[in-house]
């Protein structure tokens, strides 16, 4: 496996959440490890493109051995922020840009190469060869391992996997939003060998008063004893569960949250229990 079971994702350590400060940082990135979570997602436009250079800060004073983890990056939007110039919240895939983004995260981030690089959202002019010259650019000069997409579609992937193996497909997925199991997104990256990663995974469960989360609340309340665990260890072991072997990216910088969510991953969910839960978020019987 080329990555941890479960992924850090660090768009809350910097200012677009907690502000972690770089000891504090390493002290995570630490806790982390320590928990069998060695996969570290970002994106370039996390902290509005100040993210990265913070745990690259981080990385370089931590002591960590670059060969026990697994760095990610995005690359591909526009954001409007006073640290670039843009008029218009867009999409870049130029071969160019692409290049000098991997590039320019790997230099924040302070490493040789990425394992693997995600173009961040579909944009309606991208064109696959001219992306695929720009990920073979980067991939002979040992800059990025793998390549991958995020929050793209079945049709979309199979659009540039014409010309660059996609690895990795970065997706929302959770219990209160699985349509990738009925769009043909899951499917596909199954029969092509796409790992999934699945970006909030515990959904809308808690932050929304809704009928609909009443009810997956009372579910979840008559298995807690049953599994020994809590409500987000169950929502996760749910994804877990899924043959396309889902990996959850788990946004949280509080300790005792990433301990359970590693602790996640040894419970096994019986099929009706699975059901029990679906069926809960749906508010019917399976057809």
């Amino acid at each position: 496996m080329k990555y941890s079971r479960l992924i850090a994702g660090t768009m809350t350590w910097g200012i677009w959440g907690k502000a972690l400060q770089k000891t504090e940082i390493i002290d995570l990135m630490g806790h982390c490890i320590e928990n069998g979570i060695t996969t570290f997602d970002h994106a370039d436009i996390y902290g509005g493109y100040t993210t990265e250079s913070d745990f690259g800060k981080a990385f370089k004073d931590s002591g960590i051995d670059r060969t026990s983890i697994e760095l990610i990056s995005k690359c591909g939007i526009q954001y409007l922020s006073d640290n670039r110039n843009n008029s218009v919240k867009h999409y870049n895939y130029s071969k160019d840009y692409i290049i000098w983004s991997a590039e320019n995260s790997l230099n924040l981030l302070n490493s040789d190469y990425l394992d693997l690089l995600l173009l961040h959202r579909p944009s309606p002019l991208m064109q696959p060869e001219e992306i695929a010259e720009a990920i073979s650019n980067l991939k002979s000069r040992g800059l990025i391992k793998s390549f991958g997409v995020s929050n793209f579609t079945a049709s979309q992937m199979a659009l540039i996997n014409k010309y660059s193996t996609i690895d990795v497909n970065q997706i929302e997925f959770s219990l209160t939003q699985h349509s990738a199991m009925h769009d043909g997104i899951l499917d596909h990256m199954m029969t092509n060998t796409v790992t999934p990663m699945a970006w909030s995974p515990l959904g809308s469960v808690f932050r929304e008063d809704t009928e609909q989360n009443r009810r997956i609340h009372k579910q979840l309340g008559a298995l807690l004893e049953k599994y020994n665990a809590s409500e987000d260890q169950l929502l996760l072991a749910w994804i877990l569960k899924h043959p396309s072997l889902i990996h959850p990216v788990i946004g949280t910088t509080t300790k005792k949250r990433i301990t359970d969510a590693a602790n996640a991953i040894n419970i096994e969910l019986e099929l009706e229990d699975w059901f029990k839960i679906l069926v809960a978020c749906q508010g019917h019987k399976v057809p």
